[in-house]
């Protein structure tokens, strides 16, 4: 098509979009592409051969004119897409899990196990702190052996809903049973034995979404450490978690509506949250 018209240019690229509904990417520089690239999904000028009008027709300027860079490109638009999939899938896991435990506990039994503002604190886990770890991780080869997303497909896919699905029934039986059978597990009686219980309940909660959030690094592999020192940002951001997650614990009580816990109550929460991890790397193995 590079020597046709630029009407019959324009014309490939609107049957392409319209009749067989593809997601189309030209690449042109002269003025005669202007129509297609315009028309294009993502029109691609060259940004030292390419004439103005083909410029301002385009979404991306490649200013090398080396056609390579266009794999760079797909490289990191890919990567962005995934890595905003893989913090959409930590969000709504943390939300479900938050929500369902909030208010079937309040309906239940009139009170809720997580305060506001530890609420307030698994919020930053999830939003600020979890967005920065999951949304830094750079782009690799392996992107560009996946299947390009098609104009219809699904942003939350099907391996998304089974991961988030199976880890919310983990994380909400486990603090059920510590609802439920927690005090006689731990021998807690006494004036402050709530206080301990919902104390512990928040804990092995937090330490579930730590290590969801590592889990999360890959929607569909198993080695979910592979290239993890790479990214030193999610290195930082999991160790400021565990880091805050002490302070708030040992030391905030008054404001955090927590009492100190025991080495053994550290351990199981810590071994509660790990446990997540062989669980999602066992959903992993259920096709969808």
């Amino acid at each position: 098509m590079a020597r046709s018209s630029p009407m019959d240019k324009h014309t490939l690229v609107k049957q392409l979009r319209t009749t067989f509904d593809e997601v189309v990417a030209v690449t042109g520089d002269g003025t005669n592409d202007a129509p297609a690239l315009h028309e294009a999904d993502i029109g691609l000028a060259m940004g030292i051969a390419g004439t103005e009008v083909a410029k301002e027709s385009a979404d991306v300027i490649i200013l090398d004119d080396n056609f390579s860079t266009i794999v760079t490109v797909a490289k990191w638009g890919r990567s962005v897409y995934i890595n905003i999939q893989k913090f959409v899938q930590f969000q709504l896991t943390v939300n479900v899990v938050a929500l369902v435990v909030n208010f079937s506990s309040a309906c239940l039994t009139g009170s809720a196990p997580l305060t506001a503002v530890q609420l307030l604190w698994v919020n930053m886990i999830m939003d600020t702190l979890g967005a920065l770890a999951l949304a830094t991780e750079p782009p690799n080869d392996e992107l560009m052996k996946r299947l390009p997303v098609g104009r219809r497909g699904n942003f939350i896919t099907n391996a998304m809903w089974r991961n988030i699905l199976g880890q919310a029934v983990y994380q909400f039986i486990v603090i059920w049973i510590l609802q439920a059978k927690g005090k006689a597990m731990f021998g807690l009686d006494g004036p402050d034995s709530t206080l301990m219980l919902n104390t512990l309940i928040f804990n092995c909660f937090v330490f579930c979404q730590v290590f969801n959030e590592i889990s999360s690094r890959e929607m569909e592999e198993i080695d979910v450490f592979k290239g993890i020192l790479d990214n030193y940002v999610f290195v930082v951001v999991i160790g400021a978690t565990v880091f805050f997650q002490i302070i708030i614990i040992e030391f905030l009580g008054t404001f955090a509506s927590t009492t100190p816990l025991t080495i053994t109550q550290w351990i199981f929460s810590i071994f509660i949250g790990f446990l997540g991890m062989p669980i999602a790397a066992g959903l992993k193995t259920i096709p969808v």
